[in-house]
């Protein structure tokens, strides 16, 4: 998609702040650095519409982007970062429960996993989550050039069998240096308005 509008609309910091556009919404979701910003950054071909941080647990809000006037990009907070009070952590698990559950606009979450790593507990926890409110999830396997092309399939087999993955699932390898991933991602997300 050739992408010439993209904006922030609004940072939430609770429910009542959600935009009430009735636009079809993609959600991201992944742990801490997995590299969120990132993602949405080369899928608009932007350098820093999504803010990038190196301090873990920076993105406190739900942070949702205009692309399009067809779709809202939904930046979920980053989760499992020690630092962040258990206060502060259960009431983002609520935050982010309340939006994957119950927001009828959404359409498709994102679970962005680093590929060089087994999905940690709050992983699998954010898969399961997910995967009780939706038919499918799409994961997509970040950071991809950090490993030797060898290793890819063994590392994409890795995430299926932890995660279990459903036969609904898709899993693209993605890398933001390479761009590798963008293309099939942005397949996947057409398709949905498609389906609409």
């Amino acid at each position: 998609m050739n992408i010439t509008k993209s904006e922030l609309i609004i940072t939430a910091g609770n429910k009542k702040q959600f935009p009430d556009n009735n636009q079809i919404e993609i959600a991201f979701a992944g742990k801490s650095n997995v590299g969120k910003s990132s993602l949405i950054n080369v899928l608009i071909n932007r350098k820093a519409l999504a803010r990038t941080s190196s301090t873990p647990g920076k993105t406190q809000t739900i942070n949702f982007y205009n692309i399009q006037d067809k779709f809202n990009f939904v930046d979920l907070p980053g989760y499992g970062y020690a630092k962040v009070s258990k206060t502060l952590r259960e009431s983002w698990g609520k935050f982010i429960e309340d939006y994957l559950g119950k927001r009828s606009s959404l359409k498709q979450v994102v679970l962005l996993i680093d590929i060089r790593h087994a999905p940690s507990e709050n992983d699998k926890l954010m898969y399961n989550w997910i995967s009780f409110f939706h038919d499918n999830v799409l994961v997509v396997a970040t950071k991809v050039d950090k490993i030797k092309r060898s290793q890819i399939a063994k590392h994409i087999s890795i995430i299926k069998s932890v995660l279990q993955l459903r036969t609904t699932d898709r899993i693209i390898p993605f890398s933001a240096a390479t761009k590798v991933g963008k293309e099939e991602i942005w397949e996947l997300l057409d398709s949905i308005e498609e389906m609409e």
